[in-house]
């Protein structure tokens, strides 16, 4: 039977890490949270506090992916903690939602960036306009890249794991250097100093509401933390690899993001960035004029297109996985022969990615995103002390840092972003509920027709 191919090495999943987090979060949200949060030194903090949850998650799931190295991560997790039904609901909301969402929603911004260079696929460009019952649906011809983008991706990964994490670990490296530009140009050519001492914002409302929904901005941003524990079957030495993988990455995500935003703070007076959208690109050209907007725009097509390049690698695992525990289309199950990759897993991914990017806007795609995966990043935390204690005697290549600190504060902290999100933007969460709700007759309908063993 043929089998994936470990051939991920330690660098190549610590940029695959790096790459999955690193999209379009970055360049574009800072401005909305700004909206939100007009404090230069709770903007900070909004970036270092959802930073250093990622973090602690990472530490939380690396002793969890050491335990089981095997293709599936997450769902792999709760399934063997909690039992098959909170492994399928998870799997089945992470690929409708977190990841097929997710996808959409970087093409998305990386077509919306496109339009710097070719102004005539600009979201303004609009090429249907209709209503689906419920729901109106506007097509953008930046939409109809975004789907072109998604192919493209699908494609490079369908012939093998090498084409797909070759290819994140070169866009990786060179959106990295396009992101050092940014604090460089605030070295040579600030233009403004940030107030730091006015720490409460002038915000309507609770000012832990309004960080609580740029936290969400945040935790878009860093996303896709434990991505890599969805390709742990074709790591290398995994349980070696994928720790130090984890950590690496979250430390060099969690450096980039703090100082690029604080380049943002010397580029631009809060009153300009507040509810700017292309920040990056704003910020660059304030300081070093259109030059520097252009190589940000470029570092932010790299970018996005790295991120889902990652993104897709590992969602196409995920459904593999799922698909051969037969709760899942069982030709998802099929490994090509030559190319050794999920190949009908991620076709089937790509096109619902695709699909996805058709139907919202970066800013509803990226709220539904955030609800889903901070709901079962929660469970996923739980599962961890679920396991310690119904596995004590288990092998743990890697026991986390700072136990039981470390999960305990990761915990909270989602239990918190949760709450938040559940009352600043309700329609949303409501919407990825009703999807996780939808799950259970599927889940009755693949067990029941699951073929005996």
């Amino acid at each position: 039977m043929t089998t994936l191919d470990r051939a991920i090495g330690p660098l190549a999943a610590t940029l695959l890490v790096i790459g999955s987090i690193i999209g379009s979060g970055i360049f574009l949200t800072t401005g909305a949270m700004a909206q939100a949060l007009p404090s230069a030194s709770l903007l900070i903090l909004a970036w270092v506090v959802g930073s250093l949850l990622a973090l602690f998650g990472a530490l939380t799931y690396a002793e969890l992916a050491a335990m089981f190295p095997q293709s599936g991560g997450v769902y792999i997790f709760l399934r063997e903690a909690f039992g098959p039904l909170p492994g399928f609901l998870y799997g089945w909301a992470t690929l409708l939602v977190v990841l097929g969402g997710g996808t959409a929603a970087v093409a998305v911004g990386f077509a919306d960036y496109l339009s710097y260079f070719v102004p005539a696929v600009s979201s303004s460009h609009v090429v249907a306009d209709f209503s689906l019952g419920f729901t109106a649906i506007h097509i953008a011809r930046t939409q109809l890249v975004a789907v072109a983008a998604i192919l493209v991706l699908g494609g490079l990964n369908y012939v093998g794991v090498r084409a797909g994490s070759a290819t994140n670990a070169v866009l990786t490296v060179a959106k990295v250097t396009g992101l050092v530009l940014l604090p460089v140009f605030a070295i040579f050519a600030a233009r403004t100093t940030p107030d730091w001492t006015h720490v409460v914002p002038a915000v309507s409302g609770s000012p832990w509401s309004a960080f609580g929904v740029a936290l969400i901005s945040v935790l878009w941003a860093v996303e896709g933390y434990y991505f890599v524990t969805f390709a742990a079957g074709e790591v290398r030495d995994p349980a070696r690899n994928l720790p130090r993988a984890l950590s690496l990455g979250l430390i060099a995500v969690m450096t980039i993001y703090v100082i690029v935003n604080l380049a943002y703070l010397y580029a631009l007076p809060m009153d300009a960035l507040r509810g700017t959208t292309r920040v990056a690109e704003a910020a660059a050209t304030a300081m070093v004029g259109p030059s520097g907007a252009t190589i940000i725009a470029l570092t932010v097509l790299v970018s996005t297109l790295g991120a889902d390049a990652a993104v897709i690698l590992f969602s196409s695992r995920l459904c593999y996985a799922m698909a051969r525990d037969g709760v899942l289309f069982p030709a998802a199950a099929a490994v090509h022969p030559t190319y050794r990759t999920p190949h009908i897993a991620i076709v089937g991914i790509t096109l619902w990615s695709a699909l996805l990017a058709l139907t919202g806007t970066y800013e509803e795609l990226f709220t539904y995103v955030v609800f889903v995966s901070v709901l079962f990043s929660l469970l996923g935390g739980l599962a961890f002390f679920r396991l310690r204690r119904t596995r004590p005697r288990a092998d743990r290549p890697y026991r986390t840092w700072g136990y039981p600190v470390v999960p305990i504060l990761f915990i909270l902290g989602t239990l918190f972003m949760v709450i938040n999100t559940l009352l600043a933007r309700p329609v949303q969460s409501l919407a990825g509920l009703i999807l996780l709700a939808l799950g259970l007759p599927a889940y009755w309908y693949w067990t029941r027709t699951k073929p005996s063993v």
